[in-house]
């Protein structure tokens, strides 16, 4: 199970351009290294990331064994109404997870 830390205002003005940062903690295999049998370990990664506001795509990021093996994104959309960010990440041998994140627009 992967943990995901997610940073960004609860409230914002109408039309703010707003950031918003996400990590997640994901046990990492590029698929390139050896394991004890001498075999390749099978790749392991985070594949997609993707960011919607009430249900409106706003962010997508595709991942590769090159990115961290703890992504780390930070990226801005403005606040036009109250609404659910919600936050997927997407990998290898079924790996999804989903969270959501409330934002008020005074």
């Amino acid at each position: 199970m992967a943990r995901a830390l997610i940073n960004l205002p609860k409230t914002a003005g109408a039309g703010a351009v707003i950031e918003i940062k996400t990590l997640i903690s994901h046990p990492m295999e590029t698929g390139y290294r050896p394991g004890p049998d001498g075999r390749l370990t099978p790749r392991n990664i985070i594949t997609e990331f993707v960011c919607t506001y009430d249900g409106d795509e706003v962010f997508r990021a595709e991942l590769s064994p090159a990115s961290a093996a703890n992504p780390y994104l930070t990226f801005t959309t403005v606040a036009t109404k109250t609404g659910t960010l919600r936050f997927t990440w997407t990998g290898d041998n079924g790996f999804s997870q989903t969270e959501e994140m409330p934002i008020t627009v005074t």
